[in-house]
């Protein structure tokens, strides 16, 4: 195997596991701290939201460290980092302890998104299957973690399922660091002439300026709608298809992994995006992916059995396959050189907004119940199919494209 294969395969094993340590403690709070530590879930996960804040808010410095010393070398230290936070998180003894360690640990897991990305397209034309593919190795750690979690719990001790995976990162770190090491010292000597090559870069026209700050207000638009609809749809699932799929689900392990396998079969929608991507035009893929939301949404109210099923695994599916649009759209407008970064304040939107879904998806639900959330993101799918029309039919050539400057 050829090193740049290696790397991607390094790249997406670092997604997955990603998602997966950061996940775990929610089966674990449910399922064995509730009993252990004599708490209540909805106190136990409130010493999660120091992670979840760690995980948005260093993201965009992330980006920033890793375009000025080396995206190789914070991509070793997200590795290593992540392990050894894990590890640290399976010796807490208390909430206090549990919700520092998560914090550790929500920082190191920050660095994946900016980095990881901007490694992935970097000196690549045809990014789109590439990003898919890489998405589909995240919400696969999204996918496992409860069933990951649950395992542990039930052979060991939960403890294991932090342990497991931190021993399991380091390895990588350190595999990371051998195949990497080349790059990861280059990269100082190499970051001087890209600086001096942007500001020797001619200035925008007035017109590519209007289309680059276009493009800008549509990507972070439709970012953080896009996370709103997609951590409500991951995150209450479960608990729609318990509501409406009584007449099918006889246990609690026929949810889990009827849940397990509609997020499975949706992840595959990122590859048919970004093959999509590699054909056709932006603009429309992302309008086929808008209106396939604002539909699934707007028919679900009111449905339960076999219906509820089939148009939830819908607008799983949809929401499932937008993801890779905004993350393909600024691997081919984003100055090289400040790639990172800019992935890093995406991120930083988009996880925000993913912590603020959660406490609105619980009122909503108490109050209304789930219809009214359907309806809610039926009109969020509305609001970026909308803002969708404002990108342009064909996205600049390379050459004569604006690049988005910064954050």
């Amino acid at each position: 195997m050829d090193r740049d294969k290696l790397h991607l395969y390094l790249l997406n094993a670092g997604h997955f596991l990603d998602h997966l340590t950061t996940l775990v403690f929610a089966t674990i709070a449910a399922v064995a701290l509730s009993r252990e530590w004599n708490m209540g879930y909805a106190e136990l996960v409130a010493y999660a939201t120091p992670g979840f804040v760690a995980f948005a808010v260093f993201s965009w410095p992330a980006g920033w460290l890793a375009d000025r010393w080396s995206r190789e070398g914070m991509m070793a230290v997200y590795f290593i980092g992540l392990g050894l936070a894990s590890i640290l998180t399976g010796f807490a003894w208390s909430p206090i302890t549990i919700s520092a360690s998560l914090f550790i640990l929500g920082m190191f897991a920050a660095i994946y998104h900016p980095v990881g990305l901007a490694l992935l397209v970097q000196g690549r034309q045809r990014t789109g299957m590439l990003i898919a593919v890489n998405g589909v190795w995240g919400n696969f750690g999204v996918a496992s973690a409860a069933l990951f979690a649950g395992w542990f719990i039930d052979h060991g001790g939960w403890r294991y399922a932090f342990y497991v995976p931190g021993l399991v990162s380091i390895a990588l770190g350190i595999v990371y660091s051998i195949v990497m090491r080349r790059e990861i010292m280059a990269r100082n000597a190499a970051s001087k002439p890209q600086a001096t090559a942007a500001v020797a870069a001619p200035p925008a026209t007035p017109e590519m300026r209007a289309i680059l700050l276009r493009l800008s207000a549509v990507i972070f638009f439709t970012a953080a709608f896009s996370s709103l609809i997609f951590q409500s749809t991951t995150f209450a699932l479960p608990k729609i298809f318990d509501e409406r799929l009584s007449a099918i689900i006889g246990s609690a392990t026929m949810l889990g992994w009827l849940t397990f396998l509609v997020f499975a079969i949706a992840s595959s929608a990122q590859l048919l995006t970004g093959l999509a991507l590699d054909r056709f035009s932006t603009r429309s893929v992302y309008l086929t992916s808008a209106v396939a939301q604002t539909l699934f949404f707007a028919l679900m109210p009111g449905l339960i059995g076999w219906p509820a099923l089939i148009v939830g695994l819908g607008f799983t599916f949809a929401a499932f396959g937008s993801i890779p649009i905004n993350d393909f759209l600024i691997g081919r407008l984003a100055k090289s050189e400040l790639r990172a970064q800019i992935y890093g304040a995406r991120y930083v939107l988009s996880f925000s907004v993913m912590s603020l879904s959660l406490p609105l998806i619980a009122w909503v639900h108490l109050n209304w119940g789930f219809d009214r959330l359907f309806q809610i993101l039926a009109v969020c799918a509305g609001a970026i199919l909308i803002s969708v029309t404002l990108l342009p039919r064909q996205l600049p050539q390379d050459g004569q494209k604006p690049a988005l400057a910064g954050a």
